[in-house]
């Protein structure tokens, strides 16, 4: 079962990993069941958009505000969450009416279903760890080991937002255009308050419009780019639904040649490939199985 814990981390996780917050993190936000990349150029631009989405929206409020309000800052992760809660399945569920033309949601029910809880455990973790900083600075006896919960907490939520960024809860597993589309929605949707009130957080106007459209512009930018590659190198669409699609073609990698791609998300199992139809068609036929058209296939007429 995909949501077991061994399928889930992939069985790597041990008692001694459990004290690196990051590896843990890399096992639990990244799980096996997500797709690699159709390509390493896709896989570039994702990485590009996690960077430049964390400079635009981290490193410019630290600059312009000349320093990290901690108490801000856990504030601001409690309202991400509650975005991030609202907005990714309100955007999915965007996509599966536009693709109830093509597919039905019963076909994309399990990598929905796995998607879903990787959001939940990512926005749980998130309170989990605001709680504990909130129990730290309160508590007397019990603050160092609250403290020391709290830090680690931290670590291994840092890390999972890099690659919940880059994957964006799994969603590749249910089409992969929606990464890229789930990280646009969510820093236009951050930004859409201060453009409507105004606030430009005590700047100018010239530098507070560059403030706050400094990440949804630059992310928006690079995952145009990333949904581009995918229509034209690979047949990618967004408006189509993933039964819909074509296999993914094999990625050119310079100085390699062409490398096949490492599975389709929608596949059975391992060793579904690139090559092999449509996911979600029946599986292949015995030959010599066929019924009473088989002539192999007939009663012995000598009773073995």
């Amino acid at each position: 079962m995909t949501g077991s814990h061994g399928s889930w981390t992939g069985g790597t996780l041990t008692a001694r990993s459990c004290l690196k917050p990051k590896r843990v993190a890399e096992a639990v936000f990244h799980p096996v069941w997500i797709p690699e990349a159709v390509d390493p150029g896709v896989e570039r631009l994702k990485r590009v958009r996690v960077i430049a989405g964390a400079v635009a929206a981290v490193g410019v409020y630290t600059f312009v505000q000349g320093g990290f309000a901690f108490t801000e800052m856990l504030q601001n992760m409690l309202t991400a969450s509650a975005v991030l809660l609202f907005i990714t399945p309100l955007t999915v569920g965007a996509m599966l009416f536009v693709w109830r033309r093509t597919g039905t949601v019963r076909q994309l029910r399990v990598p929905l279903g796995n998607s879903f809880k990787l959001l939940l455990a990512f926005v749980g973790s998130i309170v989990l760890t605001v709680l504990m900083w909130w129990l730290a600075a309160g508590v007397g006896g019990f603050a160092l080991v609250l403290g020391l919960v709290a830090i680690w907490l931290t670590g291994f939520v840092g890390s999972g937002a890099v690659k919940v960024s880059g994957n964006f809860f799994g969603t590749a597993a249910v089409h992969r255009c929606l990464p890229p589309l789930l990280a646009t929605v969510t820093t236009w949707l951050m930004a859409i308050p201060d453009l409507a009130t105004g606030d430009l957080h005590g700047l100018s106007l010239g530098m507070g419009v560059v403030f706050i459209l400094g990440a949804p512009v630059t992310v928006t930018g690079i995952a145009a780019l990333e949904m581009y590659r995918l229509r034209s190198r690979h047949g990618i669409r967004l408006g189509a639904h993933p039964a819909s699609l074509p296999p993914p073609r094999p990625a050119y990698t310079p100085g390699v040649g062409y490398v096949p791609s490492q599975g389709n998300p929608y596949g059975p199992g391992p060793a579904y490939t690139y090559n092999q139809g449509n996911p979600y068609a029946p599986g292949p036929q015995n030959p010599y199985n066929q019924g009473p058209r088989n002539p192999y296939n007939q009663h012995n007429p000598h009773g073995f």
